[in-house]
């Protein structure tokens, strides 16, 4: 990552992006599992997308942290008024959404081992508030899953750890209007082995507290019993 990051200073600021995208999220797919540490934090909530009893898709927000937003939006204060619009930002928006299609927007979604193809939809865009940017999107189901059907969950996580995602603490799941009534939402952490649990015990003893808390591997179990 040090080599396309050193270069930038001789690039304009639409290729400065788009190496930060190259080195950040579109090369998480080529990082090795036995030498990958998170470079990127992202903090996500979700909601559960309902149409005719069935799920349909998956709304998401994805927080990033405090340096990949400082490095990011360098230059896209376009008027100088100190506030990043939707439009200031619908590049950047449209170069993120380019970048995660390839590895199926990093989401997971399956229906108990048959993993449930993903399209992204073209209402995404970027939010810029409180020093952090939010990447605002929702991919839909190629086929929609009956409510009741048995087995649903989905992860949002880069197998690489090149991306740390997290789940936010509080309200990090929701099921979207439609819902049946009894239907439950459960986060879990997902067992990856003791690959997963090396890494998490290296993060926390190279970060400390703010690595404390990182599970990367987590779940989305969606039940909805039969009345």
């Amino acid at each position: 990552m040090t080599q396309p990051m050193g270069r930038t200073v001789m690039l304009n600021l639409k290729q400065i992006r788009r190496v930060l995208l190259a080195s950040v999220l579109v090369a998480a797919g080529s990082v090795s599992v036995a030498h990958a540490h998170p470079h990127v934090w992202v903090k996500t909530r979700a909601t559960l997308n309902y149409e005719n009893a069935s799920l349909v898709g998956i709304t998401q927000s994805w927080l990033f942290d405090e340096l990949y937003t400082a490095m990011a939006i360098q230059g896209l204060d376009k008027d100088g008024d100190g506030v990043y619009s939707r439009e200031e930002l619908a590049e950047l928006a449209k170069i993120n959404m380019e970048g995660i299609e390839e590895y199926g927007y990093f989401t997971d979604a399956r229906l108990g081992e048959k993993r449930l193809g993903v399209k992204e939809r073209d209402d995404y865009w970027l939010e810029h508030k409180d020093g952090v940017l939010t990447l605002h999107f929702t991919v839909d189901f190629e086929s929609p899953v009956l409510a009741e059907a048995e087995g649903f969950s989905f992860s949002v996580y880069d197998p690489s750890f090149f991306i740390a995602y997290e789940f936010v603490k509080t309200n990090a799941v929701a099921l979207g209007p439609g819902a049946p009534k009894a239907c439950l939402a459960k986060l879990t952490n997902k067992d990856e082995g003791g690959d997963q649990a090396a890494l998490n015990e290296a993060l926390v003893a190279q970060l400390g507290d703010y690595a404390g808390g990182i599970s990367m591997m987590q779940q989305v179990e969606v039940s909805c019993p039969r009345s």
